[in-house]
């Protein structure tokens, strides 16, 4: 596959520097991010202000996952019918409409329908952005182009934290929200002017049979796992689980034969896309987990305000942006397959030192532990998300790209249900009552690292040649330049 597959597909128009696209493109990441990290800082004042233990809270969190798992299958057909810019634009546009109505909500079931609003907005932004810069940048340049894409959405993190520790300490937890308002018009002004408007070369038909039967599938599971966490749901939860199965079943046997389907399963059948799916989505399992487990842990285990808790979880995002000036000359020394092996047990082992954590720790040795998690996890992501599209051409880069950044989201949310489950499960165990004991947490910890653990014998699966043209691993000196 050539460099011009990922060329701009505006002929005659100049083609702008890669990483401005990347940064552009982050920006509204970097508003998600935030939105995201801010809101599990808060959950326990949330909490309280609704009535409801902090462990439910963690609806708030998946009913935004929920959406964005929903939606995003269509994001690709939308996108090349109608134009990334005009899409990404609207996009912006509900997004931060969600977030007003989010702080404007009197209850948790007002706060859930508001995020599912957002989640909407932000299922148009990642994947047709990712899009975006994948037709945009040339292969020498892709796994550099993939970690600054990560710079301006890593501080998001950095920033959600201390911010969301602040605003909940000294404020009240409703301006979580309210701060997307600027971020937003600041992003579609920076969109309206500097991102072409691609759209597709073939008009395909939309699925809508398809788009109905996933979301109603993705949406039952989803909320089925969900509820399973919560006590005295179990009932309702295993009849979630088997709608979603059913209409699972049921799309699957609709995708065999509509000629352009709303999620392509065919494209698991090209190695790199989807051993890079498989291997992803249970490494997911720990990292959609964290953020959920690690405030409430900080808060309610060690009896640390929300502001110090913010900022010792700050630590991770600052692991993840050492990580950018590494990436390109690890993969080129040791290639895709070498290095995802080596680092996703390195990644999840650290992770699983969480679970040891205690209060009479040194906080400086626990932050040390959390800068080293969110550097090897943020690579291992960047790998995947790179040699994913090692072999995928560019009439199907819209399809790969909804399809692959559905089930990224799907195992972030997943992530979150399963660790609530397990916190759960654990309470109930071992009779802590309505507030988790540090052991619980432990419990969920080491659970959900295990999980991502199998991951282990996907990335064994990789071609020792995966990717190399793009990494330059190999001898190859195509990429040479992408660390520059």
């Amino acid at each position: 596959m050539s460099d011009q597959i990922y060329q701009a597909a505006v002929v005659g128009r100049p083609q702008l520097n890669f990483r401005l696209i990347a940064m552009i493109v982050a920006s509204a990441m970097f508003m998600e991010q935030l939105d995201a990290t801010v809101l599990a800082t808060a959950l326990p004042t949330m909490a309280r202000d609704f009535g409801v233990s902090a462990p439910s809270m963690s609806i708030a969190l998946t009913s935004y996952l929920l959406s964005l798992a929903i939606f995003i299958p269509a994001s690709g057909l939308i996108a090349d019918r109608f134009g990334s810019r005009t899409v990404f634009r609207w996009a912006i546009v509900v997004f931060v409409l969600g977030s007003i109505c989010c702080a404007l909500s009197p209850n948790l079931w007002c706060l859930v329908f508001a995020r599912l609003l957002q989640g909407l907005g932000g299922a148009m932004m990642m994947p047709v952005g990712r899009l975006v810069l994948l037709r945009s940048v040339a292969r020498k340049d892709m796994v550099n182009a993939m970690s600054w894409l990560l710079v301006p959405a890593l501080i998001g993190p950095i920033l959600g934290p201390p911010v969301g520790g602040m605003i909940v300490t000294y404020l009240d937890w409703r301006w979580i929200f309210y701060i997307n308002v600027p971020i937003g018009i600041l992003g579609f002004v920076l969109v309206s002017i500097f991102i072409e408007n691609f759209k597709g070369e073939t008009k395909k038909r939309f699925d809508t049979v398809g788009f109905i039967l996933s979301g109603i599938a993705l949406g039952s599971l989803l909320f089925g796992f969900e509820s399973s966490s919560r006590p005295g749901e179990g009932m309702f939860a295993l009849f979630l689980i088997a709608i979603g199965l059913l209409f699972g079943i049921a799309y699957l046997k609709h995708a065999r034969k509509h000629p352009a389907p709303i999620m392509d399963f065919s494209l698991m059948k090209v190695p790199s896309f989807g051993t890079s799916v498989i291997a992803g989505s249970l490494t997911r399992i720990t990292q959609g987990a964290q953020p959920f487990l690690l405030p409430l842990y900080f808060q309610l285990g060690f009896g640390l305000s929300a502001a110090k808790a913010g900022q010792l979880v700050t630590a991770a995002a600052i692991g993840s942006m050492a990580m950018k000036a590494f990436a390109p000359r690890i993969l080129r020394r040791f290639g895709f397959r070498n290095a995802l092996v080596f680092n996703g047990f390195t990644a999840t082992f650290g992770y699983a030192l969480c679970a040891f954590f205690r209060p009479d720790w040194p906080l400086g040795l626990i932050f040390a532990v959390l800068v080293m998690c969110g550097f090897f996890m943020s690579f291992q992501f960047t790998a995947y998300n790179t040699v994913a599209y090692d072999a995928i051409e560019r009439d199907r880069m819209s399809a790969a790209t909804s399809f692959y950044v559905t089930f990224q989201q799907l195992m972030l949310s997943l992530g979150i249900c399963v660790g609530a489950f397990v916190l759960h499960v654990s309470m109930s165990a071992t009779g802590s009552g309505d507030t988790p004991q540090l052991h619980d947490f432990s419990a969920a910890f080491l659970f959900v690292t295990a999980v991502s653990l199998t991951a282990t014998f996907w990335n064994l699966r990789f071609s020792r040649t995966a990717g190399a043209d793009i990494s330059g691993h190999g001898g190859n000196k195509a990429a040479a330049h992408a660390e520059h």
